[in-house]
């Protein structure tokens, strides 16, 4: 083989493992997005690498990150589980808003203060509640405190690499289930305790961070045990 055509080989071959770490970045995010409550069609999430490279990809098989972008609405059980119950405190809660879901794969060298503030502000100029960026380069530091000072907006930075493999899917992680408001309110009084009295759950940790939790949140973990078949525990996220 010339050295030319070496060259072409292993651009080729660079290039499909390209498409196939997007294609399953693309996967992971996308049943992300459906676990936390957002509709998607089916054929979405489960698309194959095959229709990923016919619907991504140019006739020579790049893919544009470009149009990998997408967005979910909220379902009904969702925006039910979101929803707060009276008490006698508050009788008649004002009830959170849960908006529309918008993921971007961003593409360049880096990412820094100008892309994150037009991420930001592309969020909110079209009313998305979340907004998630996939790159495959770091965040600057500057532009990730951009990200916390988000008030109305919830802003989540993933690394391509991360979404390679769906963690919840692994033998060793417990199932994680979010508390509807109603269901954690119903919670701290069987036990007659405060959600701060919970153990706690970083929203930094990967499931956490898989499931969007937001502080004051609380989770329920399910594990499997040899005696009791299986038991549940509670997190308040922090």
């Amino acid at each position: 083989m010339s050295t030319d055509e070496d060259r072409q080989a292993k651009q080729r071959e660079a290039g499909s493992r390209e498409t196939a770490k997007l294609w399953r970045a693309w996967r992971t995010v996308h049943e992300l997005v459906q676990d936390r409550g957002y509709t998607l069609a089916e054929e979405e999430v489960k698309i194959t690498l095959d229709d990923f490279k016919r619907a991504h990809g140019d006739s020579e098989g790049n893919i544009s990150k470009s149009s990998m972008k997408f967005s979910a609405l909220p379902s009904e059980a969702m925006i039910q589980r979101a929803q707060i119950p009276p008490s006698e405190r508050e009788p008649n809660p004002q009830q959170p808003t849960v908006g529309t879901i918008w993921v971007e794969f961003i593409e360049g060298d880096n990412v820094g203060i100008k892309q994150m503030r037009n991420f930001v502000q592309f969020l909110g100029g079209h009313n998305y509640g979340t907004g998630i960026m996939v790159t495959s380069v770091n965040v600057t530091p500057s532009a990730m405190k951009i990200v916390h000072t988000q008030l109305d907006l919830k802003v989540e930075v993933f690394h391509e690499q991360d979404l390679l493999v769906n963690i919840t899917h692994h033998e060793l992680v417990p199932k994680h289930v979010l508390l509807s408001q109603e269901e954690k309110a119903a919670l701290l009084v069987r036990y007659r305790l405060k959600d701060t009295q919970l153990p706690r759950i970083q929203t930094t940790d990967p499931v956490a961070r898989y499931l969007g939790l937001r502080r004051g949140q609380v989770v329920k973990i399910i594990r499997k045990s040899e005696t009791a078949g299986r038991y549940a525990s509670y997190r308040f996220c922090v």
